[in-house]
């Protein structure tokens, strides 16, 4: 509510300027409740009593106000709490004095005049309050250069809003006009700025006033009225920005500077899902926790977070060296990578992954190590096989030997219905994870869902620099549709699911409709205010038009969670675990493994290396000796 430059904030006005308004308060009022108790008759007054009694009211007033922290910056200068406060304190006071009263030998003052006086304390004290929270708020008139704001939205945030901009020029802001829908708040006026109407008003109000920037200070904007506001302040030449969810803000009042720039998920239709905190603390808390892939856009994600948990020790695990400088930077605030907290290991090593799993015996298992993008795989299958499929398995292993008490496949919304190599392979990673979960106590399972913004190589990242470029768009065809999610959302909810997923389960996230990539594009383009051509290049192998998130035989049940649907996943039969390492064409045996045929191993040769048959090109597959010894 205050800048960091506010003298409310100060300590000196704290410890000593109000404990002395509030006595000189006390002082006056006893005087005047004195005569008004004497019909302002002087001569029955006594003096010496008043003074006496005046010097104990401040004394206790100071001692009491200190003590519940009235004094102590416990409350903002002029809030209702800091009201309510003075309020106890006084009433405290009050008692004190009529006490103290009947342990004088004479008494002092009227036994009538201390309950008058504290309401007249409080008056004085309350006024002098709003006085100095006035003179804080007052306008110190725009530094030059600053840009005319309109502010939609009248309620409480956006009168912290103004009164933030009002009172630090240096912001770069000027609020020239508020607006909001509620009919009730029109003709209001917050410090001298009036609310000039609704959203229906935004273009005429912004001519009017030649304001360069829409901020948008409404909580939980719904979806519809996000994208008339963002595109009528586009039309009309001006900026957007938003104030974040409450729960990104380091502080609980609102300023500018907690402004942000439109982002393309806000123009989503994405409510921000809540997620039990508490029950997620209770799992992480003190326990040792492994996330594999931890460099990637959702690995990474999962660290940050789950470090707010306080767990016993977090390692993360990636085969990128940089991708584990750059997450332990975001963590820790620095990157020496000699710390044991970052382990440099590929899944594809069982040997490795066996070793340092018995060493560190990891109690909670997060696996978002894998290959991800869809026609690369389509290319190279042998190299989903070898790390969404065998590197699943051998995670898989070392979490079983080293007795790990939960495991969190992280699967993805192509693995519903596989067409491609990309959902086959992860498809079978759920098998995987389904069947070895009978060889344990502990809760094993797959969490799916489907894009995430921002993420590495994503469609959001691939639009903003084309339109950076200059160049065009491509997409694949104009009704091609996708669910999108948030980074931070989506890791929320997996690292929920994992608190009341049970064994064996894939668990669906909820990811809101669909949305048109047709229509992220435009939506770029009018946040960036640059237009380029949109080429349609064509679905490629393995695409799906509209993606699922459930399977033909699955539904959607969501017993625990308003947004998590839990799915039985059928595990793999123990022989064709058995044959994974034994595979010449991976293409062919993810599509018996995802469809229920027959799964027959190809019989191994004496070499390491295995053909992977005509359709590929002759590529070799690097088959692993472990599972020969087990």
């Amino acid at each position: 509510m205050y800048p960091l430059g506010n003298p409310l904030r100060r300590p000196r006005i704290r410890h000593l300027g109000l404990p002395s308004v509030d006595g000189v308060a006390w002082a006056v009022a006893l005087v005047v409740a004195t005569l008004f108790r004497y019909d302002w008759d002087t001569g029955q007054i006594a003096v010496a009593g008043v003074l006496h009694i005046a010097a104990v009211a401040a004394v206790a007033q100071w001692l009491v106000g200190t003590a519940v922290g009235t004094y102590r910056g416990r409350y903002y200068v002029g809030s209702v709490e800091e009201a309510w406060s003075l309020a106890l304190v006084a009433s405290t006071v009050c008692a004190l004095l009529f006490a103290y009263q009947f342990l004088m030998p004479e008494q002092l003052v009227p036994r009538s005049v201390p309950f008058t006086a504290a309401l007249g304390m409080l008056a004085l004290a309350a006024c002098a309050r709003l006085l100095v929270r006035r003179r804080s708020e007052r306008p110190r008139g725009p530094v030059a250069g600053a840009q005319p704001v309109i502010v939609f939205g009248a309620g409480e945030a956006g009168r912290q809003l103004v009164r933030s901009m009002l009172s630090e020029p240096e912001s770069g802001y000027r609020p020239v006009a508020l607006l909001d829908d509620d009919p009730e708040l029109r003709r209001r006026c917050i410090a001298g700025v009036r609310v000039r109407g609704g959203r229906a008003d935004l273009a005429a109000v912004a001519a009017e006033t030649r304001a360069q920037v829409l901020v948008i200070a409404v909580r939980h904007t719904e979806p519809a009225v996000m994208k008339q506001l963002a595109a009528t302040a586009l039309d009309a030449g001006i900026g957007v920005k938003l104030l974040p969810p409450l729960p990104e803000l380091i502080t609980p009042w609102v300023g500018f500077s907690d402004l942000r720039d439109l982002h393309v998920a806000d123009l989503l239709g994405r409510r921000p899902i809540e997620t039990d905190v508490a029950t997620i603390a209770g799992y992480l808390r003190g326990k040792r926790v492994l996330v594999t892939g931890a460099g990637g856009s959702i690995g990474s994600e999962l660290c940050r977070q789950i470090h707010r948990f306080e767990p016993a020790e977090l390692m993360m695990l990636d085969r990128d060296e940089s991708a584990l400088h750059g997450v332990q930077l975001s963590i820790h605030g620095k990157a020496l990578l000699d710390s044991p907290d970052v382990l440099l290991a590929d899944i594809r090593d069982a040997e490795a992954l066996n070793s340092l799993f018995a060493e560190r015996r990891p109690e909670v298992v997060f696996h978002a190590a894998a290959l991800k993008h869809l026609p690369m795989l389509e290319q190279y299958p042998v190299e989903a096989w070898k790390t969404n499929v065998l590197g699943t398995r051998h995670v898989l292993d070392a979490a079983l030997n080293c007795g790990a008490e939960r495991f969190v496949n992280i699967s993805t919304d192509k693995a519903a219905n596989p067409i491609s190599v990309l959902g086959r392979s992860k498809r079978v990673g759920e098998r995987l994870v389904a069947s070895l979960s009978e060889q344990t106590d502990g809760s094993y399972l797959s969490v799916r869902f489907g894009n995430v913004l921002g993420s590495r190589g994503s469609v959001l990242t691939t639009f903003a620099d084309q339109i950076t470029a200059g160049r065009p768009l491509t997409i694949t065809h104009p009704d091609v549709t996708r669910f999108f999610m948030t980074i931070p959302e989506a890791v929320e909810l997996v690292i929920q699911a994992a608190a009341i997923g049970r064994s064996a389960e894939a668990l669906v996230l909820d990811m809101g409709a669909p949305v048109r990539i047709v229509d992220v594009a435009h939506q770029l383009m009018e946040i960036a205010g640059r237009t380029t051509p949109i080429v349609y290049t064509g679905l490629r192998g393995g695409e799906k038009l509209h993606e699922e998130l459930f399977g033909t035989d699955e539904y959607d049940v969501r017993p625990l969670h308003p947004a998590i649907s839990h799915v039985r996943v059928p595990p793999l039969h123990p022989d064709d675990i058995r044959g994974l390492s034994a595979v010449a064409d991976p293409a062919a045996a993810m599509v018996e493994l995802t469809t229920g045929t027959p799964f027959v191993p190809t019989p191994r040769s004496g070499s390491a290396a295995v053909g992977l048959g005509a359709p590929f090109g002759g590529a070799l597959l690097e088959v692993g000796r472990a599972e020969e010894h087990r």
